[in-house]
């Protein structure tokens, strides 16, 4: 076996139907008493619950949620944060919420309870983004890794499929540079197939019955698996094409992610035989196209080009992507950037 460095990360996972109602308790069990609530706009029914169970402890709503977590959007919140005297958030949503909930964790080192309703995982991971039209600057910092989880299944009923599908192809990705980012070892490796598993097997089943509590639930225990991996193991090739892209031109996160996924995992094939061999048995053929075919089942965009990239825009893209990926398991030069992002941007089943 080679050797390994394994560094665990610490948060409360709390997972279970109706559990959002346990959110004003974890808010004592952090001693946060004035939290500043962030929170996707579209579902005020929601909001207005998790507000009255918090009650007295809600100071501040901010829903001015966008993709990308925008800086000049980042700078609202966090202005709210301190006027309201915030002690703590409590964040709501999808990957958005959690990443505005993070930019306040980042600037005012607050704690953060996460509520997620969709599959983003961003919830386990100590990563943090902020855009500015042009580019999307990352990082990596313990401080915005939240405290506490909050799974409640219950709340990923309304997500549309249409949306459910992507956001858990976004999870999925996850799991598989799980398998192979710079921080890659045997127990996350174990942690990220049964991710793999989960989500290609009960997937299909959600799309098929997208009302059915036990197959949402399944869902989001696979997403729940996949982030704690990537929140280990890093990012990789995939997930910092998708930050460029998204900088670059506004993609939704999602539908990016079921594009960019096959195509990312095929280029990285020749560097990661083991790995795309377990894979591959897990998926029931060819890692790179079951996942294309999964996608598809999903109804998922297949090519960059429907979902808005432009196809001038994979020569401006390809030289950032480079730039990215120094620590991507496969050296990329500018010239398999160009062909990699060309595929996808054309779709085709890799």
């Amino acid at each position: 076996m080679e050797p390994f460095v394994y560094e665990a990360l610490s948060n409360r996972v709390i997972f279970g139907v109706g559990r959002r109602v346990e959110v004003g308790a974890e808010a004592d069990r952090l001693e946060a008493t004035r939290i500043l609530l962030i929170a996707d706009a579209h579902d005020e029914v929601t909001i207005d619950e998790i507000s009255g169970a918090l009650g007295e402890r809600c100071v501040a709503v901010y829903t001015d949620v966008a993709q990308h977590v925008p800086k000049n959007l980042a700078e609202k919140v966090r202005a709210l944060a301190t006027s309201s005297g915030a002690t703590a958030t409590v964040t709501l949503g999808g990957g958005s919420a959690t990443g505005f909930g993070k930019a306040v964790s980042l600037s005012h080192r607050l704690p953060q309870i996460c509520i997620p309703t969709t599959y983003a995982g961003s919830e386990l991971t100590p990563i943090w983004g902020l855009s500015d039209g042009e580019h999307k600057e990352t990082g990596r910092d313990l401080v915005v890794l939240p405290k506490t989880v909050i799974y409640d299944p219950e709340l990923t009923l309304g997500l549309p499929i249409a949306i459910a599908g992507p956001s858990a192809m976004n999870a999925l990705a996850h799991a598989v540079e799980g398998l192979y980012g710079p921080g890659a070892n045997p127990v996350m490796s174990a942690l990220a197939l049964e991710s793999v598993r989960v989500l290609s097997t009960h997937l299909p089943l959600m799309h098929a019955s997208p009302a059915s509590i036990e197959e949402r639930s399944q869902v989001l225990y696979g997403a729940y698996l996949a982030g704690t991996a990537l929140a280990v193991v890093g990012t990789a090739l995939h997930h910092k094409t998708c930050h460029v892209l998204g900088g670059l031109y506004g993609l939704d996160h999602g539908q990016m992610n079921a594009v960019v996924l096959p195509h990312a995992l095929a280029f990285n094939a020749p560097a990661i035989a083991e790995a795309y061999e377990c894979l591959s048995q897990v998926l029931g053929g060819d890692a790179a196209g079951k996942l294309y075919d999964l996608a598809r089942d999903l109804e998922t965009p297949a090519s960059l080009l429907e979902i808005g990239m432009p196809p001038e825009g994979v020569a401006r893209a390809a030289p950032l992507v480079v730039a990215e990926c120094t620590s991507n398991v496969r050296p990329i030069n500018e010239a398999q950037a160009i062909e990699f992002l060309t595929n996808c941007v054309k779709g085709e089943r890799p």
